[in-house]
């Protein structure tokens, strides 16, 4: 069994915790920025002192209303520095969050609250309360609902319920949690079936941001600043969170990633963390925006440029040419590009699913390097990165410090280390399944190469298999099929059929643009999707995907959809991960409407 590891550069005592950060940061650090909180439209600092003694009482209002070490409490908000504040003050009270997405159904709530047996709920908003309360008869143990916005708001409530629990209880509490207790439980999104609660624990979480730090140590520096706009309830953006505290980096919360256009110039963040989308509809929107405005020519020239640029910066550097054409086109597009970022961003990670190795080799090439990782929520987040100055575009990278890396005979990637949950909650035999031997079985297929740098490959039970016996995995074609700038998702198709077929849907940000550039009157998926220009241009996405597999494995046949993919309609998870299932019952005509073509 092919193997890689890198050795551990951090350790957790076993009395660690995460709250012990936060206290340590206001005692040494307290004047320091630890947050920037929007209010009123205006960017306000948070030093780490003020934070400190905001999570300090709120702690002491869950005391207050009885919370229990090891009581389960529900989260479900959009990213805001409140969910930050909250997650803290329930595990200085030595409470376990339950982070909720706030998109999340009715049934999802229910779920994920009943089957954790929580005592508590925090929401957001009235909507979720109605949610909630709705549910309140077949939720028998759950005592508390506290709602963040309001007159009188879950911080405020809560400070006021404590102000009679005096700083020795409250340190008694938060000092007998340990590093092997349970921090949180994060019920998977999952692509198929009912959710299962991963069981992380403080070990887990303080073990990983210890390895992430040390990874991107350029960018995750004190006074360095980010803008977090991924969900919270998301495993990758709560690991950014306790990384910052650890590290003392400054977060500023932003849910709204439609306005982040507008928001980015204004917080002038020194990295972003993000998922391959939002790094694609970036790309993409620049791409559209040039051509809308006349300027397509010169962003075609200045995009093949930077690509080339940085794959010579994997083949000894590039030559004198390359380097003036460099230059020209960073004066004319790199540096406005730069500054629609914010003009401080000296890179990015990205985590969540693969991101494509052009988008990753044009980034780099504007100056903006984008490490690449891998993991799940079973695994805190990652257990590969692309480290600092050693990035490998097309890869996911090494192992992070502490971590092994083994491929099996099957293929599949495995994994130990600290940052490896506990188990599923309430589920020993999934847990049993998926922790086989100390090995934790990611259900991903993947190759390590000589340097121990991992590529991922496919997904185990996301193999498509054609009539013929052809094992194909989707992923290659899908992401290089959605790198083009009028695709929004693709979904490839082909189980027990006689060769591989693909669904494509349109970006309704790109249509407006691409038909005025052509003369065309309408701007819509339903009346452009049999247009023969657009149908052109697809094809040449689809040619561009078939180039990275076998005659075998290429796409043949092909239907551009009326409507897009989304969370609301349940064929996308909230981390934009497609939901096959969901989207082959949903889209069953499309499927066959692509096999009649033949």
């Amino acid at each position: 069994m092919q193997q890689y590891t890198e050795p551990a550069t951090a350790k957790v005592a076993d009395d660690d915790n995460l709250t012990a950060a936060p206290w340590a940061n206001a005692d040494a650090h307290g004047s320091d920025v630890a947050y920037r909180r929007l209010v009123d439209d205006q960017w306000q600092d948070v030093t780490f002192s003020t934070f400190r003694d905001e999570v300090a009482t709120a702690a002491k209002g869950f005391l207050a209303a009885g919370l229990q070490p090891g009581d389960r409490v529900g989260l479900i908000s959009q990213t805001r520095y409140e969910w930050t504040l909250l997650d803290y003050a329930l595990w200085a009270a030595g409470a376990v969050t339950l982070p909720i997405y706030e998109t999340s159904s009715s049934d999802q709530v229910e779920w994920c609250l009943s089957d954790s047996g929580a005592k508590g709920v925090i929401v957001e908003s009235d909507e979720h309360r109605a949610i909630v309360e709705n549910l309140r008869e077949k939720l028998p143990e759950l005592e508390h609902v506290w709602q963040i916005d309001g007159a009188d708001g879950a911080v405020s409530a809560l400070r006021d319920a404590g102000a009679e629990v005096d700083d020795a209880t409250l340190e008694e509490r938060r000092t007998s949690v340990h590093a092997d207790d349970l921090a949180t439980l994060i019920y998977t999104s999952g692509t198929t079936g009912r959710p299962k609660g991963c069981e992380i624990t403080h070990r887990n979480l303080l073990f990983e941001v210890r390895a992430v730090a040390e990874t991107f140590s350029d960018l995750m520096q004190p006074g360095n600043s980010t803008l977090l706009f991924l969900p919270l309830a998301h495993i990758f953006a709560r690991v950014i969170q306790c990384a910052a505290m650890e590290y003392r980096y400054t977060i500023g919360h932003f849910a709204d990633t439609k306005k982040l256009t507008t928001e980015l110039p204004r917080f002038r963040p020194d990295f972003l963390l993000s998922v391959p989308r939002v790094f694609e509809k970036v790309y993409n929107g620049a791409k559209v925006k040039a051509h809308n405005d006349g300027k397509g020519r010169i962003f075609d020239m200045a995009e093949a440029t930077a690509v080339s640029y940085s794959e010579s910066l994997d083949a000894g550097g590039p030559g004198v040419v390359l380097r003036l054409q460099h230059a020209l086109f960073d004066k004319l597009v790199y540096g406005k590009l730069r500054a629609a970022l914010g003009g401080k961003c000296t890179g990015a990670v990205s985590g969540g699913s693969a991101l494509g190795a052009r988008i990753g080799h044009f980034f780099r090439g504007i100056g903006v390097p984008i490490h690449e990782g891998y993991g799940l929520t079973e695994t805190s987040a990652a257990i590969t990165a692309n480290p600092n100055r050693a990035i490998k575009v097309g890869t996911v990278g090494k192992a992070i410090p502490g971590v092994t890396i083994a491929i099996g005979e099957d293929g599949e990637i495995l994994a130990k280390g600290d940052v490896v949950f506990r188990g599923y909650w309430n589920n020993p035999e999934a847990t049993a399944s998926t922790i086989v031997d100390g090995w934790f079985h990611t259900g991903d297929l993947g190759s390590l190469d000589e340097d121990g740098y991992l590529s991922i490959t496919g997904r185990k039970k996301e193999l498509i298999v054609t009539a013929g016996g052809k094992n194909v995995a989707p992923a290659v074609l899908e992401d290089r099929v959605r790198a083009h700038r009028l695709v929004s998702q693709a979904l490839v198709v082909g189980d027990n059929r006689p060769y591989i077929g693909a669904l494509i849907t349109l970006d309704p940000e790109a249509l407006p643009g691409w038909s005025s550039e052509h003369g065309k009157d309408a701007a819509d998926a339903a009346t452009l999707a049999e247009d023969a220009d657009l149908q052109a241009e697809i094809s040449s996405a689809i040619d561009d995907a078939n180039r990275a597999v076998s005659k075998a494995e290429a796409i043949k046949q092909w239907r551009i959809l009326a409507s897009d993919f989304t969370e609301e309609s349940g064929e996308l998870t909230p981390t934009m991960k497609l939901k096959r299932n969901v989207i082959t019952e949903n889209r069953a005509a499309d499927i066959e409407a692509v096999y009649e073509k033949s």
